[in-house]
């Protein structure tokens, strides 16, 4: 990824992935459709798994559930099919966040765990807004 972050200027860079993004949002939205947060996270799961990110979403550790007394849910993503790209550059993990934000308008999201920052996975918070 060297010869990428050398011959490619950052901001030329920048709107490629975010027309990536955006293109990958508008795709994942008409897969998701419409239906319960659980269904529309299984979905997702599914279609990153055949991306291949080794995803699972599993319900919210339960001190969280009681705190905000609603639906939530962790998305975790154990490996990253983009690591070599976010070496160089990191802001490419800010477009993930974006994605996922995007397609739960209905939810707050939050990352957890970041693989960049030394976690051994990326994860997500999704939590259904009151």
């Amino acid at each position: 990824m060297h010869t990428l972050s050398e011959t490619v200027p950052p901001d030329q860079f920048r709107d490629i992935i975010q027309s990536q993004w955006q293109k990958k949002i508008s795709e994942y939205q008409a897969q998701l459709g419409e239906g319960s947060l659980r269904s529309r996270l299984q979905k997702l799961v599914a279609l990153r798994y055949s991306e291949g990110f080794m995803s699972e979403v599993h319900g919210a550790p339960a001190e969280v559930q009681r705190e905000g007394g609603r639906e939530s849910f962790v998305v975790a993503e154990y490996n990253c099919a983009i690591a070599q790209v976010a070496e160089s550059f990191p802001t490419v993990c800010g477009h993930e966040l974006e994605l996922f934000t995007s397609l739960f308008p209905d939810c707050t999201v939050e990352r957890t765990h970041w693989m960049i920052k030394g976690k051994n996975y990326c994860g997500y918070l999704i939590q259904a807004k009151v």
